[in-house]
Formats: structure tokens, sequence, C-alpha cells
């Protein structure tokens, strides 16, 4: 048989090209298992042969243009193959709905084409001659080659499923994307596409754009405040929200609070005075060790002692303080009703708390 002879569906040696996109891409191990050796499957792919390898060690069993998801499907089958030298590599976290036969291993999208998996309108689908940044372990020999850009890590996060391939979550994604990004429009739009989609709260988005030393860049730094900014107002419009839907008594509104004569306590984001109960809205970045710009480390670490050093304050003078994230109140806003409405209701079987001054903040 030629190369140029029409594969035979009942023949072992020819996979059956079928809709499913799985087995339109398969790598030279997978092939290898349907009985098609290398040799035979480069020789399908010479010339005019119904086959192409736009990877290696990948095919495509058509000779059609590859399409989006077939390019990201072998990025994958490319930088998921296992080692050479058979050593184990710092283990990833599969998504809960990996398939350990998919030959991706370790391997998952990130930057700009997992952002436009995630379903960002900022992120445009990679076009033909896009680079697709592919996240794999360190300890990876494997180098970046043709359109893929393999992007190392110490420690891989848990992979997320999105039409059948692992992907980055969206913060690490949007870290990984923005490394590679000059423009800070572009920088910008991403960030505040991130809030406003609900893909991620600031705080973890900070996290990570830390962990990758980026808030230093001009471009970064240009478009983080507005992002900031931004995040807070969705978790305000949030409490909002939480306390008209779940009939909570109405609380006066950002506010300062101050010792009568005495230095002002800090300001919360509710207070209820006849209760004094107050919520504060957690904005700030999960407190974790890690390298990222030091000054940014410093501030971060003044504003936690800062912050517990007033709740603390606010609690020996008989205050109830309830923090408050803005991911909780997306995702279980009954639930933080009840600790809201729990802190109002225990206030009769408390101690009197000190008398303070409400001012505007």
């Amino acid at each position: 048989m030629t190369k140029n002879t029409p594969p035979s569906a009942a023949s072992p040696c020819h996979p059956r090209i079928t809709a499913d996109l799985r087995q339109r891409v398969l790598s030279a191990a997978q092939l290898k298992t349907r009985g098609v050796s290398v040799a035979e499957a480069a020789a399908r792919c010479g010339g005019d042969g119904p086959w192409q390898q736009p990877l290696p060690g990948v095919y495509v069993l058509h000779p059609e243009p590859p399409t989006g998801e077939e390019r990201l499907r072998a990025a994958l089958l490319y930088a998921g193959r296992p080692p050479a030298s058979g050593r184990r590599s710092v283990p990833a976290q599969p998504g809960p709905e990996a398939d350990p036969e998919s030959g991706y291993g370790e391997a998952m999208i990130t930057g700009l084409a997992a952002l436009a998996l995630h379903g960002f309108t900022t992120a445009p689908p990679p076009a033909p001659a896009d680079a697709v940044d592919v996240l794999v372990p360190r300890t990876r020999r494997l180098r970046s080659v043709g359109y893929v850009r393999l992007v190392r890590s110490a420690g891989t996060p848990r992979a997320e499923q999105l039409r059948g391939l692992p992907v980055a979550p969206a913060e690490r994604a949007l870290a990984d994307a923005i490394a590679g990004l000059g423009d800070p429009l572009a920088v910008r739009g991403l960030l505040i596409e991130a809030v406003r989609g609900g893909h991620c709260e600031p705080a973890v988005v900070v996290r990570e754009l830390s962990r990758a030393k980026l808030l230093g860049r001009p471009q970064v730094v240009a478009a983080v405040d507005s992002f900031l900014a931004e995040g807070r107002a969705l978790a305000e419009g949030r409490l909002y929200d939480l306390v008209r839907t779940y009939d909570l008594p109405e609380p006066l509104w950002n506010v300062e609070l101050r010792l009568p004569g005495g230095p002002l306590l800090g300001g919360v984001d509710a207070y209820w005075p006849e209760q004094a109960v107050a919520v504060e809205l957690d904005t700030r970045a999960p407190r974790r060790g890690g390298p990222g710009n030091g000054r940014y480390r410093e501030e971060h670490e003044a504003r936690w002692s800062a912050c517990a050093a007033r709740r603390e304050h606010l609690e020996r003078l008989g205050i109830t303080v309830v923090h408050l994230t803005p991911r909780k109140l997306r995702d279980a806003g009954e639930q933080q009703a009840v600790v809201v409405r729990t802190a109002l209701m225990a206030a009769a079987d408390r101690e009197p708390a000190a008398q303070v001054m409400v001012l505007p903040r």
C-alpha cells in the first residue's frame, strides 16, 4: 500500500477518521497502540499524504488546516509526552474530569488561549499564526517549538477541564498572559474583565501577579489601581444586595468610627450602631509567602498588621467585626447573610459596647 492509497476503515493500521477531535489529533505513542508505526505515520505525512505533522511526535489525521481546537490538542500532546529520561517530574494537580488516556500528562493550556477558553472576550481565540502557551513543570526538558511556547513553573496549579482540555485557572492564565503583554490598555482590559466577568477575585489576581514578579512592571502598575477599584465597587454592590435581598436591617454605609475626643478607629463598610456590629469587606490578597515584588510584600504585610490591630481594638471596645470576602458574597450570599444576622441577634447577650462616634467616610 502506498501513501496515496485511501485508508481502509477496517484496517488496524489506519485509524478511522471521526468527528471526535480527540481521534483526529494523536501522538506517536497513541498511534503505536493503534498499530501505526512512526515510519508509517511519517510516510503518510509526506508530499500530498492524507496526514500532517504540525509538531514533533504529533499527527493530525486529515490534510485540511488544523482547527483552533486541534492546534490546542496538538500543543498539549507535544508538551505532555512522557519525559525521555523516565525521571518523574513534580506532579501536577489534574482537574476533576482529567482523562489519564488523553496523553496530555501534566501539561495545561495557559495565557491568552486559556483566557479565551474561560470566556474572556478581550482574549480572542488564537489565530493560526499565534503562539499557544502551555504550562509544564519546571523539570521538563522539552523546549518551545513551532507555535508552542512552554511556560515552566516550580509548582503547577490544579487544572480545570474546559471543552475537554486541561486549562490553567483563570488567575494563573491571566498572570501568564500579562507576562507577555507590553500594552497597558490590553493589560487593563484583561484585568477589568476578570473582575466584571466574575472569573476571579482581585485579591487572588494580585497574589498571582506578585508570584510572577509582575507588580513592578509599568504596564501593570498603570492598570492595577483601576482593577482594584473596580473589584471593590463590585464587592460593595454585592454587600448592598445582600442586605436588601435577605431583609437585614439597614446599616450606616461606609463610615468611620472614632472614640469621643480620641483618635479614629478606622473605616468600616457597614455599621449597625444599636447592635455595635460592623462589616468589613476583606479585599486584601491572601496572606501567603512566596516570591514577588519586595516593596509590595512589605506593604502587604503592613496592611495585614494594621487591619489585624484595628479589628482587635474594635473588639476590645465591644464591637463585633464581621469580615466578608468578595468571593463568599458572590458564591454563598445566603450563608453570609446568616452570619451577619447571627451577629446582630447575639448583640442582646453581650455587654454594651463602648460609645463611639460615627462619621461619614
